[in-house]
């Protein structure tokens, strides 16, 4: 057989374009690199029914152009230069913004380059089916790519690149649409650069380039009105919120390594960030994540790897602008001037409540404070009629406060020519500047969510807080789904059918799932049997994702993007469309369905013989919800093979269970409630109580565990340089110093946090006989002082951090949800290739690409968490508001409850009310004895001193009632036993 040699050469009319620099390697030696352009004459243009270009591979920009603005009659096309993304990306984003975008990819790298975070609304932009943008690859077209010259710099060879593309692109669209003879030529559509860089627009002009602000080109818009209220603050540079600079007297507290700041001084102008690069290599300034006090308003703290202990800061001052969420770069004094926290409420609502943004007073310059990186960028606010003096012109400066949802940030000042129709809606706005004369931030209005209060505008509000992607499925997406819609099924079982190709046929056996009560998304069953040896065994199926979600297109995109689905008292915001996560994919009962399957044998003692991996098609026999699941188990009547196939499992799971408890895995808790709605149709909560834990949980959850690091190790092993796995690390020894000190001087107990054996121990041993509920609540306490869990790729770690804490397992990975968590999907696809069936992507293979994945899904995950908790604390203060009025109609006036104290304040005190799984604070308006060191208040009464310590039982009034700044409903709690203190 003849060899055949295949040369790589460019195109014969491409052009070779070469950049060449100098970089030292970490030996020190210097190299010159090279890089290869190769330009072509074929990138096409986008706009719709062009001549000179091929069919554009996406939607198509309209070919007139868009025809409504007053000033191009004839039809326009607007090119933005970089800062037009990076300052007004709402603008962008709006929907009544409908211009016809033409992005140059010289833009959209320098965006990324910029702001990843805006970087990826722009992708998502370009990728959203209701806007027309194009991305034009001007650095690959012969005629519009620039080489940077001598001695130019990268901005300049940057708009020196935009003039060209202008040029080009009014001279292809006059190219596409030849004059035809005898008849008069119809008028071209134009491109308009847009640019808030007042040089280059003079600049354009001279070289005879149309080019307007962005305010020009809004002002001449039909939605003008509502367009200029999104746009950023003028001045704002707020092209980042990424970047700025500072620094502050910052003091690490003795106890607490925190730092402080005198409230009484002024703000401070950042330093260049030149100055804090070169402070923190020499380790002189820090860097770290600025966190609010979510009891104070005045204090913050910054972890810093310099100090086992975060760094607090105090006041205004201080704080220099900082908020919640900031990358900030901090100094530390010297620790003859560390201070302690106040340990005190100080609510900014309530502080502030008389004071008017619009008005607020100047104030002059001080010490300074970095703030590095603003990773806040949206808030949702309350609107609060405008101050009289600015309801001028049609243009009033609204102020808006941020209610209890978001009391970690501050007011915002904004200004909007719609300030009547938003009072007492929920509005969304964004942070633009933060000048050191002013008291508060400067913003610009987005869009209006709803009334306030309304359970829509809330729920929207909460998506947008935690970032939570909930934008409908585009068309390339849904494309990706299977044609035949919710009519496909399983085909026959044949060879010629791709979907049977190495699987295993398991539809004959037992299998059952058992979920939580709704649950439409099934992604696990299970079975088990005895075996002719004696031995056991059992299955865990899982929905086989994979199989639908390929790599890399559409689909896989946007459930990399998600990360995960969201659940929500009320509603559910799908990682994959619901044709895939509630129908193809949930394994229904008594329908077929491709799953991936875990297989073991098991001595009745549950110590594992032997494990398989397997692809596999099963017919589910039933779908408990836990509680006919746990009573099916206890049913002495009923002997069938699914009944019987429940108690061999459960009795797996508890010898399972036991295994892991004596190598040291920890039974921590977390207050969890259950939301009654009033039907399934309506999302109108009429109680909230404690959920109840069932055997039939436990069963489940040692079942997904078993699989979880059954797979772990089978990919780690396979793959051990890129390894989907999931770690939780021992916490710091100094995380549990408060609670061991609390119940050491308040209950004579010790935890000893050596190992998660040796806690694990000591929480056992946390008992108060009188209050049953103690223990958990130490628990819960004790979950507090743990790190979050995390996902990582194998071969970025060293071996020894695999571990995961909690679980007393050395490795361990998440492989049971695939409808749910992308780091799932992953895995499924790397046991995939483990086990010979399907090669794994090329993607899998690259450390780097896993751990930017997983970098995002860590991030997600964390944001779905708090999204939900806050969810169901809005739906149990939704509850709360209506047993409040059910009590009044009945002739009860009052709504009493159970709460322990859990930490104590120099004015108040914070309780957990373990029945309704909320927490609340309890403020004193009179003066009482605080006793930091032993975790006490001694509050004054007519008859004696009443005192009151942390862990004690107490019984509080619960309200709910509208915040006058907010707008919300806000609940309050009042002491009612051992002492009544709503006269206090």
């Amino acid at each position: 057989m003849a060899e055949i040699t295949i040369r790589k050469r460019p195109r014969e009319d491409a052009v070779i374009t070469q950049r060449k620099f100098f970089r030292k390697t970490a030996r020190g030696k210097v190299i010159k690199v090279i890089r290869e352009r190769y330009l072509r004459d074929d990138v096409v243009c986008g706009i719709e029914g062009c001549r000179e270009c091929a069919v554009p591979s996406g939607p198509a920009l309209p070919m007139a152009g868009a025809l409504d603005h007053k000033l191009f009659p004839n039809g326009h096309f607007v090119l933005p230069d970089t800062n037009v993304f990076l300052a007004q990306m709402d603008l962008m984003e709006s929907p009544l913004f409908k211009s016809p975008i033409i992005l140059l990819q010289t833009v959209l790298e320098e965006v990324r380059h910029r702001s990843l975070p805006l970087y990826n609304r722009l992708r998502a932009l370009v990728k959203g089916d209701d806007k027309r943008t194009w991305v034009f690859y001007n650095e690959f077209r012969s005629e519009t790519a620039v080489v940077r010259e001598v001695d130019e710099t990268p901005n300049d060879r940057n708009d020196r690149g935009e003039f060209i593309d202008y040029t080009w692109y009014n001279s292809h669209i006059s190219l596409t649409r030849p004059t035809v003879r005898g008849q008069t030529a119809a008028p071209l559509p134009t491109v308009v650069l847009l640019t808030d860089d007042v040089a280059n627009r003079q600049k354009a002009e001279k070289d005879g380039i149309r080019s307007l602000s962005v305010r020009q080109y809004v002002e001449g818009m039909q939605q003008s009105t509502q367009l200029l209220d999104v746009l950023s603050a003028e001045g704002s540079h707020g092209i980042e919120p990424t970047i700025a600079a500072g620094r502050g007297p910052l003091y690490p507290d003795v106890s607490n390594a925190s730092f402080i700041y005198s409230s009484e001084a002024d703000l401070s102008q950042y330093l260049p960030i030149a100055t804090l690069v070169a402070g923190v290599r020499a380790e002189q300034l820090h860097q770290g994540h600025f966190n609010a006090n979510q009891y104070n308003y005045l204090e913050g703290s910054v972890k810093i790897s310099a100090l086992d202990k975060p760094v607090l800061l105090i006041g205004r001052e201080n704080m220099n602008r900082a908020v919640d969420g900031d990358v900030v770069v901090v100094e530390v004094f010297d620790k003859k001037d560390w201070k302690a926290p106040a340990e005190e409420v100080v609510d900014q609502e309530v502080a502030l409540r008389n004071d008017d943004v619009s008005d607020a007073e100047e104030e002059g310059e001080g010490p300074e404070l970095t703030v590095n990186e603003r990773k806040v960028l949206k808030h949702e606010e309350a609107a609060r009629p405008p101050s009289e003096s600015n309801q001028q012109d049609g243009s009033s400066a609204l102020s808006s406060g941020i209610g209890e949802l978001s009391r970690l940030l501050p007011r915002i000042r904004i200004r909007t020519r719609q300030a009547p129709t938003l009072v007492g809606q929920k509005i969304l706005v964004t942070i633009d500047k933060w000048d050191i004369t002013s008291r508060y931030p400067e913003g610009h209005f987005v869009r209006a969510l709803g009334k306030v209060e309304s359970k829509e505008a809330e729920q929207e509000s909460l998506l947008l807080e935690f970032d939570v992607p909930y934008r409908p499925f585009g068309k390339a997406i849904l494309d990706c789904l299977p044609p035949e819609g919710d009519k496909w099924v399983v085909p026959p079982k044949n060879a010629a059918h791709s979907e049977w190709k190495d699987r295993e046929d398991l539809r004959d056996l037992i299998i059952c799932s058992i979920d939580p009560p709704g649950c439409q998304d099934i992604d696990d069953a299970l079975h088990a049997r005895k075996l002719p040896n004696g031995n056991i065994e059992a299955g865990v199926h899982i929905a086989d994702v994979s199989h639908f979600v390929h790599p890399n297109n559409p689909m896989d995109d946007e459930a990399a993007a998600r990360g995960t689905t969201v659940y929500l008292v009320d509603k559910r915001i799908d990682m994959l469309p619901s044709l895939l996560g509630t129908n193809l994919c949930s394994l229904r009962p008594n329908v077929e369905r491709l799953a991936f399957s875990v297989i073991w044998e098991l001595t009745p003692d549950a110590k594992i013989v032997n494990v398989r991996f397997t692809k596999s098609v099963i017919a589910s026999k039933s779908a408990f919800t836990y509680e006919e699941a746990q009573i099916r188990k206890d049913d002495p009547h009923l002997q069938d093979d699914l009944t019987y196939s429940i108690r061999l499992l459960n009795t797996l799971a508890v010898q399972l269970r036991q295994a892991r408890m004596d190598a040291g895995a920890l039974n921590l808790a977390s207050p969890e409630v259950k939301i009654y709605l009033d039907s399934s149709e309506s999302s109108e909560p009429i109680d909230v109580e404690q959920k109840e834990m069932r055997e039939t949980n436990s069963l489940v959850e040692e079942f997904m565990l078993l699989a979880n690091i059954t797979v772990a190790k089978k990919i780690e092993e396979a793959f051990p340089q890129t390894a989907v796995l999931r770690r939780h690390m021992p916490p710091p020894p100094t995380n549990f110093e408060k609670l061991q000190d609390i119940l050491k001087k308040k209950r004579g107990l010790s935890l000893d946090v050596s190992s998660s054996g040796a806690l694990a121990v000591s929480l056992d041993k946390c008992i108060d006989p009188k209050e049953p509920a103690f223990n958990t609540l130490v628990r819960i306490m004790a979950t507090r002082c743990m790190l979050s869990a995390e996902y990582f790729c194998s071969g970025s770690v060293s071996r020894d951090t695999f571990g995961h804490y909690g679980l007393a397992t050395p490795i361990y990975t998440h492989f049971t949800s695939p409808i749910r968590r992308y780091a799932d999907v992953l895995a499924h696809r790397q046991l995939s290739a483990a086990i010979d069936h399907t090669p794994l992507h090329t993607t899998l293979h690259s450390k780097s690409h896993v751990e930017r994945v997983l970098d995002v899904v860590n991030r997600r995950h964390r944001m779905a968490q708090m999204a939900g908790r806050a969810s169901i604390q809005f739906y149990v203060g939704l509850a709360l508001k209506g047993r409040a009025e059910k009590a009044q109609q009945e002739g009860k006036t009052q709504v009493h409850e159970d709460a322990f104290v859990i930490r104590t304040f120099r004015n108040g005190l914070g309780v957990f009310v373990s029945k309704l799984g909320i927490e609340g604070l309890v403020i004193f308006k009179r003066d009482i004895q605080f006793d930091a060191d032993n975790y006490t208040i001694t509050v004054p009464s007519d008859g004696k001193d009443v005192q009151i310590s942390v862990f004690d039982k107490v019984t509080v009034n619960i309200e709910v009632e509208k915040d006058r700044n907010t707008q919300r409903g806000k609940v309050k709690m009042t002491l009612v036993n051992p002492i009544d203190s709503r006269s206090l």
